[in-house]
């Protein structure tokens, strides 16, 4: 069943502590979480600062957290690669992240200089083999890699069966793609999904603001759900990326933003299993 395997995503709680995060999801029937070592820079609720790099009585009790709830840290997030950076330097935030248990990391390119972005995709994703982690690539409109042709082609140049994409509902179709992209692709290569839905048109004048503050629950917009779900591997993971700051910031807690989603989503994920497959 594609909905046990649902999961609560970092940008989707603006700031909780993630030992609460686990808690939240447990609370909400999800058996997954994505994490930040450090939180998302906007918190509308006024939480309380909090460092994975720095805590580590944080970092025991996050681990104990997800064996008492059972929920897994299914993604590490956010690895940017930038202009006159080298990933090499993340090489103790990916320490950190296997010391937690995560079992998947995603990166992102913002550095125009495709070629570059590249090589340092590949030696990102060699570091995370060596650890033992899988790696997600996230594409979309705004970012250096931006579709989801550009995506597939910085697979072929990290050539690992342990890099992967993630795909986020929102990205695939403001770029272009389609649930018959998605069908048409190996199984493998879709590591992680991310699942939101919004309406085609943006509303909003920059991109990102929509992307980072303010996107809805699923049956609220107008993406193709329900056929992108069918496109996908039955057994990935559905990240709920839906960060609602307004309604957060008209002082609505996490649960009450998200328990709806929650809903909405299973509903979709369950409907998808009762239909033939589109694969």
């Amino acid at each position: 069943m594609r909905s046990d395997n649902l999961g609560i995503d970092f940008l989707s709680v603006f700031g909780l502590n993630p030992v609460e995060l686990i808690g939240l999801a447990a609370e909400l029937g999800c058996r997954n979480i994505s994490i930040g070592l450090v939180p998302f820079p906007i918190n509308p609720h006024g939480y309380s600062h909090w460092s994975l790099r720095e805590d580590e009585a944080l970092r025991r009790d996050l681990v104990a957290a997800t064996r008492e709830k059972g929920v897994s840290l299914a993604l590490g997030e956010v690895f940017l690669v930038r202009p006159g950076v080298d990933l090499r330097d993340a090489a103790a935030d990916l320490d950190l992240m296997r010391e937690l248990g995560v079992r998947r990391v995603n990166v992102l390119s913002i550095d125009p200089d495709l070629e570059r972005s590249f090589d340092q995709l590949a030696l990102f994703a060699e570091m995370s083999d060596s650890r033992g982690l899988q790696t997600t690539l996230e594409f979309g409109p705004r970012l250096a890699v931006s579709t989801l042709q550009a995506a597939l082609a910085a697979v072929r140049h990290v050539g690992r069966p342990s890099f992967r994409l993630l795909i986020d509902t929102m990205h695939l179709v403001r770029s272009g793609g389609s649930a018959s992209d998605l069908a048409a692709l190996d199984p493998g290569l879709i590591g992680y999904m991310q699942l939101c839905d919004v309406p085609l048109v943006s509303r909003f004048e920059e991109y990102m603001d929509e992307a980072r503050f303010e996107r809805l629950a699923p049956g609220k917009g107008e993406l193709p759900l329900l056929d992108l779900v069918r496109a996908s591997p039955p057994d990935v993971v559905f990240g709920l990326e839906i960060p609602m700051l307004a309604s957060a910031k008209a002082g609505l807690g996490p649960r009450e933003r998200l328990a709806p989603c929650v809903e909405a989503a299973r509903r979709l994920l369950d409907e998808a299993d009762a239909a033939p497959t589109a694969r």
